[in-house]
C-alpha cells in the first residue's frame, strides 16, 4: 500500500548543473591566471607601446594560453547567457533563435579574436 502525498512533481530541464557549475569555475580560473600572468608581463617589463605589447605576446605558450583565455571566456559567456535565455525567455522559438544569435555571435567573436592575435 503506496500513499502519495502532494502532487507529482514533474521534472523538467537538461539538468546540467553540475556541469555549467563546473565550467563556470574552471573558466574562471583560466581567465585568472591569465590575468595574473598578463599583469606580470605588463609590471615588470619595459615601457608600454606597440613594441611591448608584440613582445608579450610573441611567445608560442603566451599564443597558447591566450587562446585558451579565448575559448574559456566565450564558454563561460555561453553558459550564462543560455541559462539567461532558458530562465526567462518563455516562448521556445524565440529562445532558440536567441540561443543561435549567441552562438553565431560567440563565434564571430572567437574568430576575430584569434585572427587579431595572430596578426601581432
Amino acid at each position: 500500500m503506496s500513499v502519495n502525498f502532494g502532487s507529482k512533481r514533474v521534472v523538467v530541464g537538461a539538468h546540467y548543473g553540475l556541469r555549467d557549475w563546473l565550467s563556470q569555475r574552471v573558466t574562471a580560473a583560466l581567465m585568472a591566471i591569465f590575468t595574473i600572468v598578463s599583469l606580470a608581463q605588463v609590471l615588470f617589463g619595459g615601457a608600454l607601446g606597440y613594441d611591448r605589447w608584440a613582445a608579450i605576446f610573441s611567445p608560442q605558450w603566451m599564443r597558447l594560453l591566450t587562446f585558451v583565455l579565448i575559448v574559456s571566456l566565450a564558454w563561460h559567456a555561453w553558459v550564462g547567457v543560455r541559462d539567461i535565455w532558458m530562465d526567462y525567455v518563455k516562448p521556445a522559438a524565440l529562445r532558440l533563435v536567441l540561443q543561435v544569435f549567441s552562438i553565431c555571435w560567440l563565434v564571430g567573436c572567437i574568430g576575430w579574436a584569434i585572427q587579431v592575435l595572430w596578426r601581432l
